[in-house]
């Protein structure tokens, strides 16, 4: 069983991301995808979130559209803080005998050595699938001497780099700027009647 991990914030859900779980699902051959919406991102402490109800809600009308992917409740079910390390090792005790594949943009993975307890994550997961970013650029080698076995289990994504951005689409919104096209129909329907981002 593959099960793939897709955390974040998803403020709101957007067509970037959904290339990005869609391909992951495709390339890797994953029997699932999971995504983790993180109520209270620790990193986002002092930055204004919608909140998490919205973001619940986006995220379904995209669940909705995929058989393959499903939501996971893991950090919407637990108090803050919400850390990475802490969420893959509950995922792992509910399936133990499974392939934990989790995915993350590769500006994330350039981070990854300052995360909570990044040796912890790293070794809770099988994979770490990666959507490579527009003018970003991870030496592997340097990274490993930083956080031991990352080499060996990062693997990158195809296909998905998009300059697409959840803080874009919100500024666009805010500024009245164009953002249909970035959007499933459903979710840009919603932040208009919701009046999301104004």
């Amino acid at each position: 069983m593959k099960i793939g991990y897709f955390g974040g914030t998803f403020d709101p859900p957007h067509l970037g991301h959904i290339i990005l779980a869609t391909e992951a699902y495709y390339q890797f051959g994953l029997d699932s995808l999971h995504w983790i919406l993180t109520p209270f991102p620790p990193h986002k402490n002092n930055l204004p979130i919608t909140p998490v109800d919205h973001r619940l809600e986006m995220l379904k009308m995209v669940v909705d559209q995929h058989p393959g992917f499903e939501i996971s409740r893991v950090d919407l079910d637990r108090d803050p803080p919400h850390y990475a390390a802490d969420t893959v090792e509950i995922l792992r005790s509910e399936h133990p005998l499974a392939e934990l594949i989790y995915i993350i943009g590769e500006d994330s993975l350039e981070d990854l050595p300052k995360w909570h307890a990044p040796e912890k994550f790293l070794g809770l997961i099988d994979q770490l699938l990666v959507a490579p970013r527009p003018q970003v650029e991870t030496d592997l080698s340097e990274l490993s001497r930083s956080l031991l076995g990352v080499k060996e289990k990062t693997n990158f994504l195809t296909g998905t780099m998009l300059e697409i951005s959840s803080s874009f689409i919100r500024n666009r919104v805010r500024t009245e700027g164009p953002v249909k096209h970035l959007l499933i129909p459903e979710i840009y329907v919603y932040l208009e009647e919701n009046n999301l981002y104004r």
